[in-house]
């Protein structure tokens, strides 16, 4: 290669040129250029090449401009640096020759090639794989495109697309899977295609319901004996107790120490000025854990102790308590679709069992779901709308009963805060919210000092001890307790929704306190407090335990009955 006589090795040096091309004559111009021949990007981009001329001007002859731009296509700079960009891709190696030419210098010609590319299109989705649940939902793809029309098809007829066609950009999509009532699980490939674009293939699983189907026997809606809507029958309902530690005990109806339910025990607790029964139940130490199967002697023996109240003309509440906490400990979206199984097999079979009681027997489709946010809350929902689908696909009397969900941690605080909107029932005005009254816990559960706090023997602004001031309470008094009341009743009891207060009670720290008298009196004062509260704001309340000695069935503590009498307005015999 030659160079004209002015050009000197220290300028080509700091040309910091990798090849050189160029033609000299006598008092011809010098042209120089870098490279002689690029390969550009497969997918597109930029290289670059550079001049140097002492001509007064240069140009560039771009054949290949179709695909190939320049960023300067003719100047006056002695030392000018060209971008060459590509845009595009090609099926097939493309090449030209570019001409680039200065003054009186002999032209120099860069080939620029781009080899070829499988596709000219890039097509992309951000889901690997899609899996849905039994009972059916909806999710998204969002697929990215440069080709100007893309298609997404499957064979599966349970699939559907929101759209089946798209052009450029980037574009979300929803696919909903319909419910699958099958066996095992059924799986299909959704194909997303485009000319000249690579082919997305995903696939996608929908597995079978966990366990049997247990609505084996559906009945046709019989409205006989249950004409009383939720808020009718609340006003029926004054005061209930729980029966405490039995069917719900781990182990066995007596396994916590109570005897077995008898019809004396209920007609005891009618006798004495209770007109509701609140039953916990567990369900799943009778169930067989692979097809969620209650052991039929369990739910007759169940179904015999409803009839105890249904004799005395009481309403029963019947739920699934905390069982083992294999709903109320579960309220994620990671362990939903497994719980809502369960939940629908065992409402599906109690709900058979029990059809033929008429409104005097009330579902709860839980206890005390442990909720402290939306998303949670979000799953209750889900698993209290699974309940009450379960319960009224039974048919008959099932399919007017009375129903009560339960707010989540069944808080007076976090009820009205997160549960802004109720499950969907087919049937209107048949539905009840739940919630527990154990605060302030240092006087209703706490039974010593803790490293937190200390136990409260004296609860309420009369009731405090002047000669032990340390346990004397120091928040929740009944300012406060009636406040979190107000709150449920302007969220729920005012817009037609009935409150259930499933449980409430206190410990009577009498036989610890040194203030024994007054010990006493405050927790007769906050049974009676809370039976007020309830029937003032139209709640229905019902103790957890305590009145009655179960071994004998007679009241053991008259004066807390009594108190509970007064409270929601009640005559003492």
């Amino acid at each position: 290669m030659k160079f004209t006589k002015q050009l000197t090795l220290a300028s080509v040096l700091a040309l910091g040129l990798t090849s050189l091309t160029g033609c000299q004559k006598n008092n011809q111009n010098i042209l120089l250029v870098n490279h002689d021949q690029l390969t550009m990007p497969q997918d597109g981009g930029s290289e670059t090449i550079a001049l140097q001329t002492d001509a007064g001007s240069w140009n560039i002859v771009n054949p290949g401009s179709s695909w190939l731009t320049l960023s300067s296509s003719s100047g006056t700079d002695k030392n000018p640096t060209i971008t060459m960009t590509v845009n595009t891709k090609t099926t097939t190696t493309r090449a030209d020759t570019l001409i680039i030419s200065a003054g009186s210098a002999t032209p120099v010609k860069v080939i620029v090639t781009q080899l070829s590319s499988a596709y000219l299109y890039n097509l992309t989705a951000d889901k690997t794989s899609l899996a849905f649940t039994q009972t059916g939902n909806t999710d998204t793809i969002s697929i990215a495109s440069e080709a100007s029309q893309w298609n997404i098809s499957s064979k599966a007829t349970w699939l559907q697309f929101s759209q089946s066609t798209g052009s450029k950009g980037n574009t979300t999509i929803e696919v909903t899977a319909s419910q699958y009532t099958g066996t095992g699980s059924r799986t299909d490939t959704i194909t997303i295609s485009a000319q000249d674009a690579p082919t997305i293939k995903i696939p996608v699983t929908q597995n079978g319901p966990l366990y049997p189907d247990y609505n084996t026997s559906p009945l046709p809606p019989d409205a006989t004996g249950m004409s009383l809507d939720a808020q009718q029958l609340a006003a029926k309902m004054t005061l209930g107790l729980n029966i405490w530690n039995t069917l719900e005990a781990i182990g066995g109806e007596t396994a916590w120490g109570n005897p077995q339910v008898t019809q004396a025990f209920i007609d005891a607790v009618k006798n004495s000025g209770f007109n509701a029964i609140r039953i916990p139940c567990s369900w799943d130490q009778y169930a067989n854990q692979t097809t969620a199967k209650i052991q039929d002697a369990w739910l007759q023996r169940v179904k015999q102790v409803v009839q105890y109240c249904i004799n005395d003309n009481m309403y029963a509440i019947l739920n699934i308590h905390w069982d083992g906490g294999w709903l109320e400990d579960h309220c994620d979206p990671a362990d939903q679709a497994a719980v809502n199984a369960k939940q629908k097999a065992f409402w599906q079979q109690i709900a058979t069992t029990m059809r033929d009681f008429d409104e005097h027997l009330i579902f709860a489709s839980a206890n005390e779901p442990s909720v402290s946010n939306a998303t949670q809350m979000k799953v209750l929902l889900s698993y209290h709308q699974t309940f009450i689908n379960a319960v009224r696909s039974t048919g008959g009397k099932n399919s007017y009963r009375v129903l009560i969900v339960q707010g989540p941690s069944t808080s007076f605080e976090l009820t009205p805060q997160l549960m802004t909107q109720m499950p969907t029932d087919v049937v209107p005005n048949r539905l009840m919210v739940e919630v527990h009254e154990y605060e302030p816990s240092q006087f209703t559960i706490l039974t010593q000092d803790a490293s937190w706090g200390k136990v409260f023997y004296y609860w309420g602004k009369n009731y405090h001890s002047t000669t032990d001031p340390s346990h004397n309470a120091t928040w929740g008094e009944e300012s406060y307790i009636d406040s979190t009341f107000q709150l449920m009743k302007k969220a729920f009891v005012d817009k037609g929704i009935p409150v259930v207060i499933g449980e409430f009670g206190a410990t009577d720290h009498s036989n610890v306190a040194s203030d024994p008298t007054m010990a006493r009196n405050s927790f007769v004062h906050y049974l009676g407090f809370i039976a007020h509260e309830a029937h003032t704001y139209g709640m229905i309340p019902l103790l957890w335990s305590g009145v009655f000695n179960r071994q004998t069935n007679t009241v053991n503590d008259q004066q807390a009955l009594d108190s509970l009498l007064v409270g929601v307005g009640k005559s003492i015999p």
